[in-house]
């Protein structure tokens, strides 16, 4: 018995330390490196870890893009990794940046010209605008992210696993549903439409699989109905369109913001999908 509580201590010796040294933060500048050599993205580009929330308002210009030390603890290997720094890439070519600057002035210009009870100001600095504003940029940003995801070999599902791994809000804690759910089921469907196989090929974790305890009634519902699906189909290839329309743009602008990222590679992004 001695020997048997010996050989399990002694497994545990060399088997914990090996669970416990994935290092979050040295993986960064490997991953994110991937994700710009595979997505040719400007080669001087570097990742830049910080405590606070990230600020990329000037990683056009410097090329430097920082990832935020409080969005890697929630990261757990390299898929997730790549899901947190693909996310900060998605807002700056979503030019996310920019528009939050622009909404910060226009809101000031209105602070100042208008009376504190007026209901423009009242309205445009409301909670509910704002969260709505970041809950429309998130979902965003993590389609984008998964382009570039898959783009690099890294598995795009992890997304999901990522956003849900976050605090979940107290609705969300009492209907038992998954953190950011509405966020996470967003991208979710993205990648059903779009990336069938990526789906089906699956994410090994209880954070995933709990998720699909969630997403799969919804996604049976909508498969066992015509309509919801016409609809849902709808709403994707929209989205799709909207996404082709933005390239357009990108090349009638020469860049937006000047982020220096090659055509084809948003091209790809048109038309990389399986449909």
């Amino acid at each position: 018995m001695k020997k048997v509580l010996l050989s399990i201590l002694a497994s545990l010796v060399f088997v914990l330390p090996a669970q416990a040294a994935y290092d979050t933060n040295a993986r960064v500048p490997v991953v994110g490196k991937q994700i710009v050599t595979k997505n040719g993205l400007p080669s001087s580009l570097t990742f830049k870890i910080v405590e606070k929330a990230a600020d990329n308002s000037n990683a056009t210009t410097t090329k430097e893009i920082q990832v935020s030390k409080e969005n890697l603890q929630y990261a757990g290997n390299d898929n997730e990794v790549a899901a947190v720094i693909s996310n900060e890439i998605g807002r700056i070519m979503n030019a996310q940046v920019s528009k939050e600057k622009w909404r910060t002035l226009a809101k000031a210009a209105l602070a100042e010209n208008l009376s504190s009870d007026n209901i423009l100001n009242t309205a445009a600095n409301s909670t509910y605008a704002q969260n709505k504003v970041t809950e429309r940029d998130n979902m965003d940003a993590d389609i984008t992210g998964v382009d570039l995801m898959i783009t690099a070999g890294y598995n795009p599902l992890a997304m999901v696993v990522w956003v849900t791994k976050m605090p979940a809000s107290v609705m969300e804690t009492l209907k038992s549903q998954p953190a950011n759910s509405k966020r996470a089921m967003n991208t979710y469907d993205y990648l059903t439409y779009n990336y069938p196989s990526k789906v089906k090929a699956g994410y090994a974790c209880n954070e995933y699989r709990f998720f699909l305890t969630y997403a799969d009634p919804i996604v049976k519902e909508r498969t066992s109905s015509k309509k919801l699906l016409a609809k849902f189909e709808k709403e994707q290839a929209k989205k799709k369109a909207e996404r082709t329309k933005q390239i357009a743009k990108y090349k009638a602008t020469g860049g937006l913001n000047g982020w220096d990222v090659t055509y084809t590679l948003l091209e790809n992004f048109a038309n990389s999908s399986e449909k």
